[in-house]
């Protein structure tokens, strides 16, 4: 497979701790290769047991440490007694999205993120991206949050699971992945009401920055301007709210 310049082609994979019991127990279900493992001293009940069992046939380094070891270490401050230091975390490639929509037999859905720069909202979204059986999230190389222990945590473990691939050029790529027949939709206030919209087919959510929406350049780049119904006093959902509730409605229709 030739690889564009365009990508960032994994030089780029960033290191990360894994916390709290599920989020942990997830990564060495889904084959995630853990260095070593932190766990609260005298802490022995179900979950941890389990997590136990799956460092051990990994040959883990099982470190049992004190709450103000744990409390250090941590970066989310809700470690839950456990702690992984994870290999780097490995982008995937464009590639790796369409082959997985074919082992499904299914056309392409995936998420395109303008800078978002929250890990919180970045990780949310994952979830919410598998969950609604999208087979990728493209992120952009700068001006935006990358894989780091909060977006692991806030994931719920959906980041083991869907590829996120990292690019140079956001709008470049939405114009390489058109040729390949995909269609754009520009989630935005001014846009269509979305029930109006076909969001069938090979399709891309493109969702923006929390404070300034999708950028003019991208926008241009869509193929229509998708808008979610608002009744109360204020104009705005959270990113990643957006993102679930125009997922779903992409469900919906698909179903």
């Amino acid at each position: 497979m030739t690889r564009n310049n365009d990508y960032d082609n994994n030089t780029q994979e960033e290191a990360f701790i894994i916390e709290g019991r599920n989020s942990v127990l997830e990564a060495y279900r889904s084959g995630k290769t853990i260095d070593k493992l932190y766990i609260l001293d005298g802490c022995r009940d179900g979950i941890i047991n389990s997590i136990v069992r799956e460092a051990k046939k990994q040959d883990t380094i099982i470190n049992f440490v004190s709450k103000e070891k744990l409390n250090q270490m941590s970066e989310t401050g809700k470690h839950q007694g456990v702690i992984a230091h994870a290999a780097a975390y490995k982008y995937a490639e464009l590639e790796d999205i369409f082959e997985l929509a074919n082992s499904k037999n299914e056309a392409p859905f995936i998420f395109v993120l303008d800078e978002i720069e929250d890990p919180h909202n970045l990780g949310a979204i994952i979830r919410t991206a598998n969950l609604a059986g999208a087979h990728g999230v493209i992120i952009p190389k700068r001006r935006a949050a990358g894989i780091t222990a909060t977006v692991v945590k806030a994931s719920a473990g959906a980041i083991n699971y869907t590829p996120v691939v990292k690019v140079t050029n956001i709008s470049k790529t939405i114009d390489e992945l058109k040729e390949r027949g995909m269609w754009f939709a520009c989630a935005d206030m001014d846009g269509e009401l979305m029930y109006k919209c076909n969001l069938t087919g090979s399709l891309g959510l493109v969702i923006g920055n929390e404070g300034n929406g999708v950028s003019r350049l991208v926008k241009e780049k869509c193929d229509f301007v998708v808008s979610i119904p608002m009744k109360g006093d204020i104009d705005s959902l959270n990113a990643s709210v957006a993102a679930g509730v125009l997922a779903y409605e992409a469900v919906r229709q698909r179903m």
